[in-house]
């Protein structure tokens, strides 16, 4: 039995008044208001303790390069997605959500590693025939195909589904404005989703994909940009409908500082500002998903930058840990599990000099992780 103790506890959802975790079999047993004096204690001094961040939406499959897509055609594209694992690991990541691979490589990393975060797969992304990221092996038409997709998916032990549902921008011929299938289609994906109780995450961009979405039931939308051909137009009813329906969106959250973005998005960055502060303002539950993998400004573990981003939202310190770590845990339906510090939770925990509650940047000080009780 282990005992943990740190200045200062922050449970998943509020910074506690205990200071010593104890640990036994992988599991958080009890939260102590401070560690005996005998025993297996490991002090961790001036730190604070939280659940391991848990990333909604990356693709280790991506390799982070100015070209990820011909990268994955490189020998040695399992042993690369080992390497991004221990990355996010490293960073303080002990969950990750994997929205987009090929070949099921991510279920059969998630299957076999030891030694980095739980994965959760969703496959390859449902998408249109040449559709967004139809590389990947996902392509589906009619309703019938989306839902022989979803069933394949599900019969092969997927965590999650993940669909297409506009274009990207990483997939000349598709548009992120722009949606891929029709409402029948994304609705039976929707369907055959609760049929097999899985949760079903949207990726899409465009108001009328983000409506959709909502429309059909799906638990969460990635990106929630509201981008039109040339310009931002944020939708309050759909964002009302979003918070009415318990829809979360995972924000594309996490850039590495200094990297310039592509200039059409830098021109449309304010207005993407605004478009965040009135997602938040309207009560829809924000997570972050990095989407790391998919170009330099995105390397795994990027999450601990992501909360510039919903600082800018409105979001306040505690907000911003909620949404990495109980709020996210949620939202990929592990939150019996993970996402918070208490008896029977997994015991992955991230320790972090200084005080994350009052001021997000301290995500980025890594002291000290711990996955099932066992530290790095």
């Amino acid at each position: 039995m282990l005992i943990i103790r740190a200045r200062r506890v922050f449970d998943g959802r509020d910074l506690t008044a205990k200071r010593a975790v104890v640990v036994s079999g992988g599991k958080v047993v009890e939260l102590l208001d401070d560690a005996p004096e005998h025993g297996d204690v490991r002090d961790l001094g001036d730190v604070t303790l939280l659940p391991g961040l848990v990333d909604t939406h990356v693709h280790l499959a991506f390799d982070a390069s100015p070209d990820p897509v011909t990268a994955l055609d490189r020998e040695g594209l399992y042993d690369r997605m080992r390497a991004h694992a221990r990355q996010q690991l490293a960073a303080g990541v002990t969950t990750v959500r994997d929205l987009g691979d090929r070949g099921y490589l991510a279920l059969r990393l998630a299957g076999e590693m030891t030694d980095g975060p739980e994965i959760l797969s969703a496959g390859a992304p449902i998408t249109s025939v040449k559709g967004h990221c139809w590389f990947l092996g996902g392509e589906a038409e009619g309703v019938e195909g989306v839902r022989r997709a979803v069933r394949e998916r599900a019969a092969k032990g997927a965590h999650a589904i993940k669909v297409m549902i506009t274009g990207g921008e990483m997939t000349p011929g598709t548009h992120s404005h722009l949606n891929q299938f029709s409402q029948a289609e994304i609705d039976a994906a929707a369907d055959e989703a609760r049929r097999h109780g899985l949760p079903i995450a949207g990726h899409a961009h465009g108001g009328p994909g983000i409506a959709a979405a909502v429309a059909a039931g799906f638990d969460s939308v990635e990106h929630v940009t509201f981008l039109t051909a040339d310009d931002v137009a944020p939708d309050p009813a759909i964002m009302a409908a979003m918070a009415a329906n318990g829809v979360a969106a995972s924000l594309t959250v996490g850039v590495t500082p200094g990297v310039t973005p592509p200039p059409r998005i830098a021109a449309l960055i304010p207005k993407l500002f605004d478009s965040l502060r009135l997602l938040r303002s309207s009560g829809v539950t924000i997570v972050g998903g990095s989407d790391s993998g998919i170009g330099p400004p995105k390397p795994h573990g990027i999450l601990t930058h992501g909360g510039e981003m919903l600082t800018v939202a409105g979001m306040t310190p505690v907000e911003i840990l909620r949404a990495f770590t109980s709020d996210a845990a949620r939202v990929c339906r592990i939150e019996n599990r993970k996402g918070r510090i208490a008896p029977g939770f997994d015991a992955d925990l991230l320790a972090v000099r200084g005080d994350p509650t009052t001021d997000h940047t301290a995500l980025r000080e890594t002291a000290a992780v711990f996955r099932n009780g066992a530290s790095l």
